[in-house]
Parts: C-alpha cells; sequence; structure tokens
C-alpha cells in the first residue's frame, strides 16, 4: 500500500521541532526548574540546540530519502519561523538586560517579511534561494540564543571553555544576529525585487507580442 505522503520520517523530525517550542517556553517561564545551580539554563539550552539541529537533518533526510512532500515544504518553515519567535519573545522576559524587546522586534520582524516574500515570489511562479547570509544566520542564532540563555545564570564559562566571560559574548552574538537580519532581510529583497523585474518584463514582453498578432491578424481579415 502506499504510504502517505505525511507518514515519513522527515516531517516527523520536523513535527518534533514544533513539539519542542511549547517545552522549550515552559523551561524558561516555569518555576518548577531552580536557577541556583543553572539547571533550567542547561535544560533549555539543550532543548534550543536539539531543535535547531533537527532543521538541518529533516532536509538532509527528506532530500536523500527522494521524501520532499508538500506537507513538510510547509511545515519545515514555519517550524523554523514559530521556534525563533518562540525563543527570543521568551528571552526578552527571561534575560532582558541582553534582549531588550526591539532586538526581539526585528529578528522577528525579519523571519516574517521573509515568509512574505516567498509567498509572493511562489504565487507569481519563482522561488528564491537562500543566501549565504541566511545560512551564517542560522549558526549565529544557536550560538546568541544559546548564549542569552546561559548569560541568566553565569558569568563566565567553565574551565574546558577557557572560562571565558559569558556576558560580552551574548551581547556580541546578538548584536551580530540583528546585524545579521537586517543585512540578509536587504539581501533576500534585492534578489526578490530583480526576480519580480524578470518576471514583470517577461509578462509585458508576452503581452505585446499576443497583442501585436491579434493586431496582425485584424489587419489580414481586414483586407
Amino acid at each position: 500500500m502506499p504510504q502517505s505522503a505525511f507518514v515519513n520520517l522527515p516531517n516527523y523530525i520536523t513535527l518534533t521541532r514544533i513539539l519542542s517550542i511549547p517545552v522549550l517556553i515552559w523551561i524558561l517561564s516555569s518555576s518548577h526548574f531552580s536557577s541556583t545551580n543553572g539547571d533550567r539554563e542547561l535544560l533549555a539550552s539543550a532543548v534550543f540546540i536539539a531543535a535547531s539541529l533537527t532543521d538541518a537533518i529533516d532536509g538532509y533526510l527528506a532530500r536523500k530519502r527522494a521524501q520532499v512532500t508538500t506537507i513538510g515544504m510547509l511545515l519545515d518553515p514555519v517550524a523554523d519561523k514559530l521556534l525563533i519567535a518562540a525563543a527570543f519573545i521568551t528571552l526578552v522576559q527571561f534575560n532582558p538586560r541582553t534582549v531588550p524587546a526591539w532586538m526581539a522586534v526585528i529578528i522577528i520582524g525579519r523571519e516574517f517579511l521573509i515568509s512574505g516574500l516567498r509567498s509572493i515570489a511562489a504565487s507569481e511562479g519563482f522561488t528564491i534561494q537562500a543566501s549565504e547570509l541566511g545560512k551564517m544566520k542560522m549558526l549565529v542564532q544557536i550560538v546568541s540564543v544559546v548564549a542569552c540563555i546561559i548569560d541568566h545564570h553565569w558569568t563566565r564559562l567553565p574551565w574546558y571553555f577557557l572560562n571565558l566571560p559569558v556576558h560580552p559574548i551574548a551581547l556580541a552574538s546578538i548584536w551580530i544576529m540583528v546585524g545579521l537580519s537586517l543585512v540578509s532581510a536587504a539581501d533576500y529583497f534585492v534578489a526578490f525585487w530583480d526576480k519580480i523585474s524578470q518576471h514583470s518584463d517577461k509578462r509585458r514582453k508576452r503581452r505585446s507580442f499576443v497583442l501585436s498578432r491579434r493586431r496582425k491578424r485584424n489587419d489580414v481579415s481586414v483586407v
């Protein structure tokens, strides 16, 4: 019997990313976890890292196993946006000295802007490939969220991380994240504008060609 388009391993992995979102929010917002020894921060960091890694795993498996489905293409970006939004909105409350609200608005707003442009591009019949800046943003995103979570409890990393100060790392990573969000959004918008302009030019040329043929036919019929 043919297997359902939804029932495959990549889609299940994507679902785990979505299901991890309320878990992450609960860990960071709940009083059930003690912050005296940093258990909450460590657990939240582990959940976020695991959820972020599923983004690469599900895409890789979908391509390798030839299981790219419409529902998977829909769920994957939705899961990414929800995870990013949940993480930064919760961090505004959890660690406001490092993640002010305006930074979260820029980072989350970038995600919604890209989603909107992708929807318009899809409706026009073309796609825009992810840039290298977008891929770099994903890595910085993991570092910034984890650093901002850890910054809530620790002032320095353990000795096997060279005893580095946490707060400067968290601040630097979140500022880099904001910068990359703005630059990658501008880069994506420029690519979108070029594509939409080319698409509009082709459509105008096609319309002009059709109109010119109709005029020729009308001229012939009049003769």
